[in-house]
């Protein structure tokens, strides 16, 4: 899944250009790029599909010049991430009636790559062999707000557990108890199921959203798909798979996951994964003169000069038309900035 804005990055993700398709980290490699290698190891590359937005198609193709066109699933509207889900899974069930899938989104930070490979391997195996939902739950490390939770049943002694529900996100208070109780896991988004199974999931559990996809089998797969696409996917209801299928399941199981995970949802999320200077300064595309100034999360393009001097705990983000200097503590009202600086200085901006 790739067609998300990212608007907590702004200004280096714009709607023109989001997240996905930048190197956030430094390493080379964007997000896309890095998350097309990393399930390359588990699935074929041809079996490797990408969920964007029509408005991303060449960057998809920039950035992954081995994909084909029947790789890249255009959506001509943005409806969360249960439409798309949906539409992609009918179209591999049509390709494949026994396919096996994994859902990723394409802009997490995953270090240790063996242990994720054999977790989905894991993973396929259980749904290959049961009606299973599954999800990779991340073990907490701190009492997370920004995160929903999974909470597992308890009596199981297998490493696959049964899920007993989804929790929304929870205030501090809560999101301690969650990790005091010892099984709670942080929802990663990162889904695997047989499509037979899925397929027959959204049926029951959303008929009006599976009859709306379901008129389009003839076509799939065909020169005639995008005309179909482009008459019915803004009619689809803006919904999440986990409000749509997930929390409605009785046959959903987590696998705790056994490699570090970050969402890469904001800046401060970005700063924690990366290495740090002397004053614990996470520099990207930079280079820094600094003076009492610590914590901070500085990048620029193209290896700016940054000269800093009485900053502690700041998002410091250099590009093109905008700087941006913003205080780590308020990182989650960059959307509301955004849409400021919408207002009063141009959509272009964002």
């Amino acid at each position: 899944m790739a067609g998300g804005v990212g608007s907590r990055f702004w200004p280096v993700s714009t709607e023109t250009f989001p997240k996905q398709f930048h190197d956030m980290l430094g390493t080379g490699d964007t997000l896309i790029q890095k998350t097309f290698q990393r399930l390359s190891q588990s699935i074929p590359k041809e079996n490797i599909f990408i969920l964007t937005n029509e408005r991303y198609n060449d960057l998809v193709f920039q950035q992954l010049p081995e994909v084909t066109n029947r790789q890249v699933v255009l959506e001509p509207a943005m409806r969360n991430t249960a439409p798309c889900i949906l539409y992609a899974s009918l179209k591999i069930q049509k390709e494949n009636p026994d396919a096996v899938m994994i859902v990723a989104p394409s802009d997490h930070w995953i270090e240790d790559e063996d242990a994720f490979t054999k977790n989905v391997q894991d993973a396929f195996n259980f749904c290959e062999n049961n009606n299973a939902l599954m999800t990779l739950g991340i073990q907490p490390t701190f009492p997370n707000t920004g995160y929903g939770y999974i909470e597992y049943n308890t009596q199981s002694t297998e490493k696959i557990k049964p899920v007993n529900q989804f929790r929304e996100k929870p205030d501090y208070q809560t999101a301690k108890e969650f990790i005091a109780k010892g099984n709670f896991l942080w929802n990663a988004g990162i889904f695997m199921w047989s499509v037979k199974t899925v397929l027959e999931t959204f049926k029951t559990n959303q008929p009006e959203l599976f009859a709306l996809f379901e008129k389009g089998i003839p076509v799939y797969n065909t020169d005639f798909e995008d005309d179909f696409i482009r008459d019915n996917y803004g009619k689809a209801e803006n919904i999440s798979v986990d409000y749509a299928i997930m929390e409605k399941s009785n046959n959903v199981y987590v696998l705790p996951a056994t490699f570090d995970w970050n969402d890469l949802g904001t800046w401060g999320s970005l700063y924690d994964k990366l290495d740090k200077d002397d004053n614990n300064n996470a520099v990207v595309n930079a280079r820094t003169l600094t003076e009492d100034a610590s914590g901070n999360m500085i990048r620029t393009k193209d290896n700016k000069v940054v000269v800093v001097d009485g900053l502690k705990d700041y998002i410091i983000v250099d590009k093109d038309e905008v700087l941006l200097i913003y205080p780590k503590t308020k990182e989650q009202d960059i959307k509301k900035v955004l849409k400021n600086v919408k207002n009063n200085f141009g959509n272009h901006l964002g």
